[in-house]
């Protein structure tokens, strides 16, 4: 049996449990807790050495310069695209209207960071400080200068290219192995989950969630799906096949980088895309491309509005789509940064940041299904740059015997 299938079974027996169960189900969470634990683990070095090794790959600076430009252009292009779907939906299903706020409700955010501290926060004063805290884009940035200075250090970087490709290699095998255990902590991760939640509490804001989840649906047919046709000439229906064991990942964990090995993995192995590409693109997407975030914040921004009777102007959708897009690069290297980014968006255009309270009961729900759009969003991207690069294998990408993720090298 597939991994993905596996997921999928214990994904839908978890749910059950949950309602079956309600709080009690609660017992279950620190299995959970320790398969995100398994995960967490593994990310920042995996990142560090393959994100390095890529760079290594690229040994000419204008093929670096030329990939890294191409992806932040697609990085751009579908975050935006993605805030305008936001406002899109949330005006066609007027979401928000009827709940009639006129009292504020308290709330504890932490201050949002300005966009001067964002840049600079980004840049690493101490790279070990950065693997020890977890701040995934400074490891990027780290990696970025480590691979390029090893280029430049000829015979004499060679040692130390040998040990980050070692390096490389293990957190792979070491990712195969964890993932061994994904279907029992996507049980009891869903399980909790749905224990807490319920059903009942999800009907005040249903139609929001419906709106969001459609809003995801069509900017994925419609954006990554035009990406692949018309840009990389590819039939989509394979790259969903080969993506469904991230897929699976991506909406139980609601972790972009919980799910980057198995998306490096899937990119790799089911489609066909060369390590000197998905090694740069996909660590570098989980932390700035974040399409599901970016419709959530154009989305949330409207809900608030029309929940306290709020009207928004052209200029002030124009000031959101820019700033949402600002704030959803920003928001990856940033801990807790989902509603701490989304009060930037909510300062610009004037609108109570007391409202978010009112959505906080339904983040959870909502992270599963951003997950999943940020997670083909990085791949897309992958794809498309390994494509213009010559650096995609289409007889693997269209190849219907995909390669299980169990016992096998990733």
């Amino acid at each position: 049996m597939k991994l993905w299938l596996k997921i999928l079974i214990a994904l839908a027996l978890g749910v059950a449990t949950g309602l079956i169960w309600g709080p009690q189900a609660e017992i279950l969470k620190p299995i959970g807790g320790v398969f995100l634990s398994l995960i967490n683990m593994i990310i920042m070095l995996l990142v560090l050495a393959s994100m390095t090794v890529g760079i290594t790959s690229i040994h000419d600076p204008k093929k670096l310069g030329r990939v890294g430009l191409k992806s932040l252009m697609v990085f751009a292009f579908t975050t935006m695209a993605a805030i305008v779907m936001g406002l899109l939906f949330s005006q066609i299903f007027q979401v928000g209207e009827g709940l009639n706020l006129k009292q504020s409700t308290e709330i504890v955010l932490q201050t949002p960071p300005s966009l001067s501290e964002i840049l600079l926060s980004i840049v690493p004063n101490n790279p070990i400080k950065s693997l020890v805290e977890g701040n995934v884009l400074q490891i990027i940035v780290f990696a970025l200068f480590l691979g390029i200075s090893i280029n430049f250090a000829g015979e004499k970087g060679k040692p130390l290219l040998e040990f980050m490709e070692s390096l490389a290699d293990v957190m792979y095998r070491m990712t195969s192995i964890v993932m061994e255990f994904s279907p029992i902590g996507v049980f009891a991760i869903m399980a909790s989950v749905a224990g807490s939640f319920g059903i009942a509490v999800l009907i005040p804001l249903i139609k929001f969630l419906l709106a969001y989840y459609t809003a995801a649906i069509v900017h994925c047919l419609v954006v990554f799906c035009s990406i692949l046709w018309f840009m990389a000439k590819l039939s989509p229906l394979p790259f969903f096949k080969g993506m469904s064991d991230a897929i699976m990942v991506a909406f139980s964990t609601s972790s972009s980088s919980a799910t980057l090995p198995v998306s490096m993995h899937c990119v790799q192995e089911n489609l066909g895309v060369s390590k000197n590409i998905s090694n740069f693109v996909l660590p570098l997407g989980s932390t700035v491309n974040m399409n599901g975030a970016a419709i959530f914040q154009g989305m949330a921004a409207v809900f608030i509005a029309h929940a306290y009777g709020i009207e928004l102007d052209w200029q002030s959708l124009i000031t959101l789509t820019v700033t949402a897009t600002l704030s959803a690069i920003g928001a990856a290297g940033i801990p807790g940064s989902g509603f701490i980014m989304l009060t930037v968006v909510f300062t610009s255009i004037g609108l109570p940041i007391e409202g978010l309270a009112i959505l906080a009961g339904i983040d959870r729900i909502r992270e599963m299904g951003s997950t999943v759009l940020n997670i083909l969003g990085d791949a897309v991207c992958a794809i498309y740059v390994a494509k213009q690069e010559g650096e995609l294998d289409e007889r693997q990408y269209y190849h219907e015997e995909l390669v299980e993720l169990e016992g096998s090298d990733i």
